[in-house]
């Protein structure tokens, strides 16, 4: 009876491992999206929104 516990404790202390590994990698990508999206001025931001304005209005597709 005691092995069978042990080997369920053990079982989800892999399972919770693997949940906060998860949890890690998922805050690494959103960390690396953040420091791009900030790695834009506002000139950047403002020449962009322009083109995309631009090419709306000529009825080319916006991207």
């Amino acid at each position: 009876m005691q092995r069978k516990r042990r080997a369920k404790w053990g079982i989800y202390k892999w399972v919770g491992l693997a949940g906060v590994a998860g949890v890690v990698a998922g805050g690494v990508l959103v960390a690396r999206d953040q420091r791009r999206r900030n790695s834009y001025t506002a000139d950047d931001i403002r020449a962009r929104l322009h083109q995309r304005l631009a090419d709306a209005e000529h009825g080319g597709r916006a991207t």
